[in-house]
């Protein structure tokens, strides 16, 4: 893919995921996304567009800041802060009602117009300590 097409592609997609409209439509059906810290993966279209509503919206009230979207020739790179609240189960800990905001990156390959990979390099750790904090402290 042209730079171009994958700029597109991308300013769409993140438009989509920031109005919370139907942002899975930019996924290939096996598109995977791996975070990276932790090696764990999800597998598939709807798969992924869940694990991204569940981790904004159950897991945690959040949003993403984005800093930065550099592109390439079918590839690309987002920098954000993951804005949020802990609201739900997350690492085995309860909600703690912990304000969070972590920067963070996500390689993007994309190619025939659709998302084909996600790498997050997401510093669970660093929010696993800090939901933990909050948790100690109640």
């Amino acid at each position: 893919m042209s730079v171009e097409s994958t700029t597109q592609v991308m300013n769409d997609y993140l438009d989509a995921l920031l109005k919370q409209e139907d942002f899975g439509r930019f996924f290939a059906d096996d598109v995977l996304w791996t975070t990276t810290e932790t090696g764990d993966e999800v597998r598939g279209r709807d798969a992924v567009r869940d694990f991204i509503v569940a981790f904004h919206t159950q897991v945690f009230e959040a949003r993403p800041e984005f800093t930065g979207l550099t592109v390439g020739d079918g590839r690309a790179t987002l920098e954000a802060n993951f804005v949020g609240t802990h609201t739900g189960d997350f690492a085995g800990i309860a909600p703690t009602g912990a304000e969070l905001k972590v920067p963070y990156a996500v390689c993007y390959d994309v190619a025939d117009g659709e998302i084909r990979a996600l790498r997050a390099y997401l510093p669970i750790s660093l929010m696993v300590a800090q939901v933990s904090s909050a948790a100690a402290s109640r």
